[in-house]
C-alpha cells in the first residue's frame, strides 16, 4: 500500500470484482426465476471456468506483446457489455435460454481478458521486492468481492429491480477503465529492450510453455500444486453448500448456506488482513505445499463434521489456508519466471489453478450423486494431500 498506483489499482480491483459478484447474483436469480434450469445453471459454471483453460495462455501471450492495460480494459468492456445485455432482455422481457448461454459466455470471457494482464501488470506496479504483498492484496480483494457483492447485489435487486440493478452494476467497472487510460504501467514504461514479438498459437504455446517451464522446478511445482488442488476441489464444494447446510441440520437451510458461504470467505479475509499486517510466510515453494495440505486437512474434516458450529470454524480455517497457498503460489511463479515469458507462465498457471476448476464439478458433484457429497469432498482432499506430499518429497 506503499505505492499510490497499487492503491489505485486495489480500490478499482475490489469495485470490479464487487461488480462481477453482482451480476452474479442479480443474473442468476433471474435465470433462476425464469427457467428452473438445472442444465443452465450448470452451463453458468462451466462457462465461467472453461475461458481460463482454453485462452489463459493466450490471454498471456497478448499480454507479452501488448500493452496489459488495454487488454484489462477491454475485459471490462466486455463485463459492461454483458451487464447492459441482462439489462436490455429484462426490460424487455425477451429473455431466451440461448441468449442467456451468449451472456454468460461473455462474462467468462471477460474474465479471462481481466485476470492474467493484470498479474502481469502487478510486477510493474510494485516491482518483484513487494509482489508478494500485492498478489496476497489481490487476492484478499477477491475474497471482499465474494463477501460484500452478494450483499450490495441483495440489496440492489430489492431497492431497483433485476433489470435497473443489473444496469446501476455497469458504473462499478469504470473506475479501472478510467484510472488505466493514462496509469504509467506497462511495456513503454519498463526498463530495458523489449522482449521480441511472439505470434499467438493456441495449443502450440501451451505446449511450448509446458517445455519451457521444465527447467525451473519451483514454476512447475506450483504450477502442479495448483492445478490439482483446483481440479479435484477447486471451489466446487460451494455450490453443495445447501446440501451441506441441510445435511447438518441446524435451522433453517438458506440461513444455513449463506453463513458457510460467508465463513469460506471470511477465512480468506482475515489471512490477507493477517499475513499481511504482520508480515507474516515469506514465499517459499515448501511452505506453499504445506499450507495446502493444511488446506486440505481443513477441506476434509469439514466434509465429514457432523457439528454446524464445527463445520463452519473448519470452513473458515479452509478459506484461511486457501488464499495464504494460492497466493503464494502464484508469487512463486511470478518470480521466477523469465521476463521474456512472464505472461505465457503466468497464463499457464491461471489455466491449471482456475481453468481446471471446469472438472472439479465431477470430482465432486458427479462422484457425490454416486458415494454422497462429504465422502466425495473428502476424497478429492485426500487426492490433492497425497499430491502435495509427493511434491513435498521432491527436491
Amino acid at each position: 500500500m506503499r505505492h499510490r498506483g497499487f492503491q489505485a489499482q486495489f480500490v478499482t480491483f475490489v469495485l470490479a470484482m464487487m461488480a462481477d459478484n453482482i451480476e452474479h447474483v442479480i443474473s442468476y436469480w433471474v435465470l433462476f426465476q425464469k427457467f428452473h434450469s438445472p442444465a443452465l445453471a450448470g452451463f453458468a459454471v462451466v462457462s465461467h471456468w472453461l475461458p481460463f483453460l482454453m485462452f489463459s495462455v493466450a490471454t498471456g501471450v497478448l499480454a507479452d506483446r501488448l500493452d496489459p492495460r488495454r487488454l484489462i480494459q477491454c475485459g471490462m468492456l466486455l463485463f459492461i457489455t454483458a451487464s447492459l445485455g441482462w439489462s436490455y432482455f429484462f426490460i424487455t422481457d425477451t429473455l431466451q435460454m440461448w441468449q442467456a448461454m451468449v451472456l454468460l459466455v461473455i462474462h467468462g470471457c471477460a474474465g479471462v481478458l481481466w485476470y492474467t494482464p493484470t498479474q502481469v501488470l502487478l510486477y510493474d506496479i510494485v516491482g518483484p521486492a513487494d509482489l508478494m504483498s500485492a498478489v496476497r492484496l489481490n487476492a484478499t480483494a477477491r475474497y471482499l468481492g465474494v463477501l460484500v457483492g452478494p450483499a450490495v447485489g441483495g440489496i440492489i435487486l430489492l431497492a431497483l429491480g433485476p433489470a435497473h440493478g443489473i444496469l446501476l452494476n455497469t458504473v462499478f467497472y469504470l473506475p479501472l477503465v478510467l484510472w488505466l487510460v493514462n496509469a504509467p504501467y506497462g511495456p513503454k514504461y519498463r526498463a530495458g529492450p523489449p522482449p521480441p514479438p511472439r505470434a499467438v498459437r493456441g495449443l502450440a504455446d501451451i505446449v511450448q510453455t509446458i517445455r519451457d517451464i521444465a527447467a525451473h522446478p519451483i514454476i512447475v511445482a506450483m504450477t502442479l500444486l495448483a492445478g490439482c488442488s483446483s481440479f479435484f476441489v477447486g471451489n466446487a464444494y460451494n455450490a453443495q453448500l445447501p446440501s451441506f447446510a441441510h445435511d447438518l441440520g441446524h435451522g433453517d437451510p438458506g440461513i444455513s448456506y449463506s453463513l458457510l458461504l460467508a465463513a469460506d470467505a471470511a477465512g480468506g479475509l482475515l489471512a490477507g488482513i493477517v499475513l499481511e499486517a504482520a508480515a507474516l510466510l515469506a514465499a517459499k515453494a515448501r511452505t506453499a505445499i504445506i499450507l495446502a495440505m493444511l488446506w486440505c486437512v481443513a477441506v476434509t474434516g469439514f466434509s465429514l463434521a457432523k457439528s454446524y458450529p464445527l463445520a463452519l470454524v473448519l470452513l473458515f480455517t479452509a478459506g484461511f489456508f486457501e488464499l495464504s497457498f494460492n497466493a503464494m503460489a502464484q508469487t512463486l511463479v511470478q518470480l521466477n519466471a523469465p521476463m521474456d515469458m512472464r505472461g505465457r507462465v503466468i497464463g499457464l498457471f491461471n489455466m491449471a489453478s482456475l481453468g481446471l476448476r471446469a472438472f472439479s464439478g465431477v470430482s465432486v458433484g458427479l462422484l457425490g450423486s454416486l458415494i454422497g457429497v462429504h465422502w466425495s469432498l473428502a476424497l478429492s482432499a485426500i487426492a490433492v494431500f497425497v499430491v502435495a506430499t509427493a511434491l513435498l518429497a521432491l527436491p
